[in-house]
């Protein structure tokens, strides 16, 4: 019997045209017009229940870039002991560095910490245009008492990790760089659009400084190892080569002292954002009523097959 319905199914679905179909679709208006419109009301309440976000951008070009000196031999493996880096660009590799940095768990989680950004980044729920303050989720933070209330099962606490804090940051943070200019887009959205520029300008400031730091230290240390080894040495081609180590090392800590944008150069600062950046309320609710139409033309049409194929 069930083979039988089966068979009357797809005999009915092979001998369907276009013109039957859209036939069977207009004996079901009524049907499509009540889906159609029940889907496209609640993606209207949907919708409007969403917070604006805003984005802030910024425009930067990496820093200047340093020549590398070549050394032979021994004097090579002796400058790679010193932690020098005497071949290629520093400048690229700082970029490529920093690039990857930025987007690491290790300098969002600091970055969060220093700057106190663990409520308004996992606790924020909107944004009061009027007061110009943020608004929580009650449901997860407590603002009277200052306390984290949100109900998680284990490993999570009621307090979010800086891991959690490190993927809700990088859902809302960008940063990619042109191969053909090398200039380096990035951008950042939150609730509030003071927020968003200003987390974006501590966001270069941070990153710039953080390279900026490793490289005087490490000038320091290589200059401090090299100038023991001119005193260890007494061949006045080693020593001359050493020299020129201890000079570039000496550069280096001469741009980190002076160069506060050590790695990116900022071309379009951050600003505070007037328009929002999303949700795209329009795009939501034409793409639900879309959905809403589709879904009801395919259930009148198995309804049309399926009454077919008992008949």
């Amino acid at each position: 019997m069930t083979d039988k319905n089966n068979d009357s199914i797809h005999a009915v679905s092979d001998e369907m045209d276009f013109g039957t179909l859209l036939r069977i679709i207009w004996r079901g208006k009524w049907l499509i017009i009540i889906v159609t419109t029940l889907f496209a009301a609640l993606s209207v309440v949907y919708s409007l229940s969403l917070a604006n976000v805003y984005k802030s951008e910024a425009v930067l070009t990496p820093a200047t870039e340093k020549s590398g000196i070549n050394l032979p031999g021994q004097l090579g493996g002796l400058a790679a002991m010193a932690g020098l880096n005497i071949g290629g660009s520093t400048g690229t590799d700082n970029t490529a560095l920093g690039m990857e940095l930025i987007k690491s768990r290790e300098f969002i989680g600091d970055f969060v910490t220093r700057h106190q950004l663990l409520v308004p980044l996992m606790a924020a729920s909107g944004w009061d245009r009027t007061s110009n303050t943020l608004l929580y989720d009650a449901e997860l933070y407590d603002v009277k008492t200052q306390t984290w209330v949100r109900k998680v099962v284990l490993p999570f606490k009621a307090e979010p990790s800086l891991l959690e804090a490190h993927d809700a940051f990088m859902d809302n943070f960008s940063i990619s760089q042109d191969k053909l200019t090398k200039m380096i887009k990035i951008s950042l959205e939150h609730y509030s659009p003071e927020l968003a520029a200003q987390w974006l300008n501590l966001l270069i400031r941070d990153i710039n400084e953080q390279i900026r730091q490793r490289d005087l230290r490490e000038a320091e240390r290589s200059i401090v190892y090299l100038n023991k080894q001119i005193e260890e040495t007494n061949i006045a081609d080693v020593r001359a080569s050493l020299f020129t180590l201890v000079e570039e090392q000496m550069k280096t800590k001469m741009l980190a002292n002076v160069r506060r944008e050590y790695v990116f150069k900022t071309i379009d600062p951050p600003v505070v954002p007037e328009m929002k950046s999303g949700p795209l309320r329009a795009l939501i609710v034409v793409g639900s009523m879309l959905f809403g139409f589709m879904l009801s033309c395919l259930i009148v049409i198995f309804r049309h097959v399926y009454r077919s194929g008992r008949s």
